[in-house]
């Protein structure tokens, strides 16, 4: 019988599409540098300057958009793949009848769990040359050191399974192990938990660039995650805050939050489409 309640799968899945298309597929078209400036459309609404408005100098915010959307998806993609390869890996370790794998594993998870991860992550960021700097290497090493987390969690769930007495079980009753592996444990069980780590890692990376870029906008600081010719979504949010300060820059607030709300969907969409049935 089919289970009442919660979102419909395909309906999820095509909402997260969405999502993540309206996000990161625009980075691809995003230009080197912003358009030369024109002060008589000076934080023009988007009626003014279609169709997102514009900023300061009169430049449009949907350059900024799309910027912002080319400092972030690949790094924040690639980050929550890696998360979840490894969480696959924690979880098929769970499966193992030899345990020495599964110690040193754990013993490495121990201590990458025990680091401070915005130490790292700023440590890491600083010894990237100033004009080689990016986010992918601050977005792997995010997830490094959440992918211990993935690989836990994972791996409980093996356990709960019955481990390699599953896996055993399963061959009793004829079943390859590509079926077992691929279809039985990573397709149906251990799916719901390391997809949605790697896309709260993505999500995470992508909250990580904005409050790195945000306090490096506030003291006018070169930013620690991408080159000086381009804007990332914090610069629309630090735009955008100065409404409060009677600017008229609303629009540019209403645009950063946006784009923060449709990362936050996009997370909640894939994990309600890869839950457990």
């Amino acid at each position: 019988m089919r289970r009442q309640g919660g979102m419909n799968r395909w309906l999820a899945g095509g909402l997260a599409l969405v999502c993540f298309a309206l996000l990161f597929v625009p980075g691809l078209f995003a230009p080197e540098h912003l358009a030369p400036p024109i002060l008589d459309l000076a934080y023009a609404p988007p009626s003014q300057l279609p169709p997102l408005g514009g900023d300061s100098s009169g430049r449009p915010l949907l350059e900024y958009a799309l910027q912002g959307a080319s400092v972030v998806a690949l790094p924040a993609l690639l980050a929550g793949l890696l998360v979840t390869a490894l969480g696959i890996v924690g979880g098929l370790l769970g499966c193992d009848t030899s345990q020495r794998a599964e110690a040193v594993v754990q013993g490495l998870g121990e201590v990458v769990g025990a680091l401070p991860r915005m130490v790292v992550v700023l440590v890491v960021a600083l010894l990237v040359p100033k004009e080689s700097r990016s986010l992918l290497p601050i977005a792997l090493t995010w997830a490094v050191l959440s992918a211990p987390g993935a690989m836990d969690e994972a791996n409980a769930v093996a356990a709960r399974l019955g481990g390699a007495r599953f896996v055993e079980a399963l061959r009793a009753h004829g079943f390859s192990r590509w079926r077992i592996y691929l279809f039985h444990i990573i397709g149906l069980n251990l799916r719901p938990v390391v997809v949605r780590q790697g896309v709260e890692t993505v999500m995470q990376v992508v909250f990580l660039e904005i409050g790195l870029s945000y306090l490096a906008v506030q003291d006018t600081q070169p930013s620690l995650t991408h080159g000086d010719s381009e804007k990332s979504w914090a610069d629309l949010l630090y735009l955008g805050y100065q409404v409060f300060l009677d600017v008229p820059s609303g629009h540019a607030l209403a645009l950063g939050l946006a784009l923060v709300g449709v990362v936050a969907l996009a997370t909640v969409f894939v994990t309600s489409a890869v839950r457990a049935r």
